[in-house]
């Protein structure tokens, strides 16, 4: 079992930059594959940043990619999301999801096992 906390969404305007925190507990942090999923108002799953259990192999949206960083401390059971430059589009509900199984990250929402609840990010014009 792995409960997994998101936190850091709030309201912005476009050019603005946010972090969000998603705090792991149950397993052991460091054997989890994360990442970060965002689902839009339609209800679409897409990756956003993921990283391995080192934090030496990262996966990112081409959306996302020059202006997001994924990155991982293992020793506080965490994993971040840098926003930087936020556009409207980014607007989403940001979720942390986690898997025991795989070396690398996948693009894939049905290859993690564990997810968080979400934190809401808006990004305003």
């Amino acid at each position: 079992q792995v409960e997994l906390v998101e936190s850091g969404g709030g309201l912005v305007q476009a050019g603005d930059s946010l972090r969000l925190s998603c705090v792991g507990s149950g397993r052991a942090f460091d054997t989890q594959v994360m990442a970060w999923f965002r689902q839009d108002p339609g209800k679409n799953r897409q990756l956003v940043g993921g990283i391995s259990r080192s934090g030496g192999i990262t996966l990112y949206a081409d959306s996302v990619k020059g202006r997001f960083t994924i990155s991982r401390d293992n020793a506080k059971n965490t994993v971040y999301l840098q926003m930087n430059r936020l556009k409207p589009e980014d607007t989403a509900v940001y979720i942390c999801a986690a898997d025991p199984d795989r070396m690398r990250p996948s693009k894939w929402d049905a290859d993690y096992e564990y997810w968080g609840q979400g934190t809401q990010v808006t990004v305003s014009s």
